[in-house]
């Protein structure tokens, strides 16, 4: 277990650490005292849930009417007076609302249209992230003046806020969910942007894991069993085997599945990610999904049981009874509907009860199961050295079939494989706490190649060029320049350390001294199989603009001097640059640099993203 020092820091401070799922949605939160050891605690009483004794989640639900007002959230929304008045009054119900942020390029042909609910006219998915942030933010600050009398007073502006989003969000969301944190009122200003910090849901599971289940003897080089407390299950080592070498960490939420891979240094509790983080939308909303539509198919034909209501009510006791309840393919399952009135033997319907085949419900989580032992298998392939533990954390964690599922799977390869006994569903929200006041991982894998287009100065004997003389183009100062060629600034697969730079030198001309005050150029992103892309007019769907940076050279631009075009000795301007960007944060940063004099001078660069609407 992680053995933490105490807080260093001059002042108190509050963090608190939001975990919006698709599903179900928490908080928790840390009191930094100067000297003291930080304990992690978590928010575990809201509207609605005040009878439930400690639930540390609530549903990831709103209702809105139909002026766009927020009516209802989280286990409030589910109380029948609420229901009741929604149905009167035509309130909008939001559920799964979190996957209208997802990304273009995650695989999402499985979703259907009919699976996520359309946004209220005039609300955007930002919004309604900001509303949900507010009033999660609301239940923490009632929730920390009620369990610390006289504390708020001290804190309440002096908060470090920890947001956490699937590892497949990229700058894009992060920006939507940075938007959303202000629409949210959670900060005043811009300025206190700093005080936001943005993590994936894998890596705050890596945290979780650390601090409760994986010890610093996991990882050790002595021979014997591996002790992981408070896992489900203990297994010894493969024979022959000495240590742990490697851990996945997967995180089997409602919507996305997160695959991280991390390798503790020597003699530190300190972790370097070893492989690229994967994601895939095949969450336990997804089996659910599946189960609607099996139902429909099992009821079609019914004159009374293949109603939309009927069959919304059978998919609810499913997703919350059935679906975690379900193990083994050796035995029925029975999805609770209706009273003991309800019985229609030709579609296998009595007492109230529908009866499922076995292999009807085990196909359910098939794709699920499939898509994780997949990302496993990547993990493994592209890890720097081998894995030997894997930690199932998150709130699909608790289906005993998934859990089965992969246990068999992992057991014969010689990897051991646990599930935290409790508490699984609160994995992200204290990991998140954790990586604020722990900051355990020092190196992350970059997961596509980055780099930037270019041009090149013709050259006849090139025969890349010849094929694309017919591209050439001539510039300001008289040369003529081949572009669309690719230049990488990281490779993927590279481990980057959070202070380690990767740049790429610029050189631009302009016609006017005026434009040459400011600098705009796209980082692109390639997701393609080649090692060093070259072309982009090769394998063209393979490359996507990440975002623009765009340079402040007003400091710059004071120190250039005209020169002559050869063509016809018109002026222009020529400007060299570095552009710095920094990928080992969780977040991507980035910088100018220049040379005045013999010395280098740092400026400006801001990264914006295109909005999605």
């Amino acid at each position: 277990m992680l053995s933490r020092e105490p807080y260093k820091g001059p002042t108190r401070k509050l963090v608190l650490a939001f975990d919006v799922g698709t599903t179900f949605s928490g908080v928790s939160y840390c009191i930094l005292d100067p000297g003291e050891v930080s304990i992690i605690r978590g928010v575990a009483r809201y509207p609605g849930q005040e009878r439930v004794g400690g639930d540390s989640k609530i549903p990831s639900i709103l209702y809105y009417d139909l002026q766009g007002n927020v009516r209802a959230v989280g286990a409030e929304a589910l109380q029948e007076h609420i229901i009741e008045q929604a149905e009167d009054e035509e309130w909008v119900k939001l559920a799964w609302w979190k996957l209208h942020l997802r990304p273009k390029h995650l695989a999402s042909s499985h979703i259907r249209e009919g699976d996520i609910e359309p946004l209220p006219q005039g609300k955007s998915a930002v919004e309604v992230l900001a509303d949900f942030m507010r009033y999660l933010f609301q239940c923490a600050r009632t929730y920390i003046q009620e369990s610390h009398l006289g504390l708020w007073g001290s804190i309440k502006n002096s908060i470090e806020f920890v947001f956490t989003h699937p590892n497949g969000w990229e700058g894009q969301q992060q920006q939507q969910i940075r938007r959303a944190v202000e629409l949210a009122g959670l900060i005043s200003s811009k300025e206190e942007q700093s005080h936001v910090h943005l993590l994936t849901e894998g890596e705050a599971s890596l945290h979780f894991c650390v601090t409760n289940v994986i010890t610093s003897d996991t990882f050790s080089r002595t021979p014997g069993p591996i002790e992981v407390p408070n896992c489900s299950d203990t297994f010894s080592r493969t024979p022959g085997s000495t240590e742990v070498q490697g851990v996945i960490i997967v995180d089997a939420g409602g919507g996305t599945i997160n695959l991280n891979s991390y390798s503790m240094k020597p003699s530190a509790t300190s972790f370097e990610e070893i492989a690229p983080a994967e994601c895939c939308l095949q969450g336990s909303v997804f089996v659910t999904s599946r189960a609607r539509t099996l139902l429909q198919e099992k009821l079609l034909g019914s004159e009374h049981y293949s109603n939309p209501d009927i069959i919304a009510q059978m998919t609810e006791t499913f997703d919350n009874s059935t679906k975690l309840g379900f193990r083994k393919p050796d035995e029925p399952s029975y999805t609770k509907f209706g009273t003991i009135r309800d019985k229609d033997l030709k579609y296998n319907i009595r007492s109230g009860q529908l009866k499922l085949a076995d292999q009807d419900v085990a196909n359910l989580f098939e794709p699920s199961i499939e898509a994780i032992i997949k990302a496993v298998e990547q993990q493994r392939r592209a890890a720097s050295i081998p894995i030997n533990l894997v930690c199932l954390v998150g709130g699909f964690a608790a289906s005993d079939r998934l859990f089965v599922r992969l246990q068999e799977y992992f057991l014969p390869l010689g990897i051991n494989f646990c599930r935290p006994d409790a508490h699984a569903n609160k994995a992200v929200a204290d990991g998140a706490v954790s990586f604020y006041i722990d900051h355990l991982v020092s190196s992350r894998v970059a997961r596509v190649t980055y780099g930037i287009e270019c041009k090149w100065q013709y050259n006849f004997q090139d025969p890349e060029h010849l094929a694309r003389r017919h591209k050439a183009v001539i510039d300001v100062d008289g040369k003529t320049y081949i572009q669309e060629q690719f230049e990488s600034i990281l490779l993927k697969g590279t481990q980057v350390s959070e202070q380690r730079e990767f740049r790429k030198p610029f050189f631009a001309t302009r016609k006017s001294l005026a434009e040459c005050k400011s600098y705009s150029t796209d980082i692109m992103c390639y997701k393609g199989a080649l090692r060093e892309p070259r072309w982009l007019d090769i394998e063209r769907s393979s490359f996507a603009t990440l975002c623009t940076i765009h340079a402040d050279l007003r400091e710059l631009s004071r120190t250039l001097r005209p020169k002559r075009s050869a063509l016809d000795q018109s002026k222009y301007y020529e400007f060299g640059f570095d552009v710095v960007l920094l990928f080992g944060c969780t977040e991507l940063k980035a910088q100018i640099s220049w040379k005045e004099k013999g010395v280098e001078m740092r400026g400006p660069a801001s990264i914006v993203y295109d909005e999605v609407v």
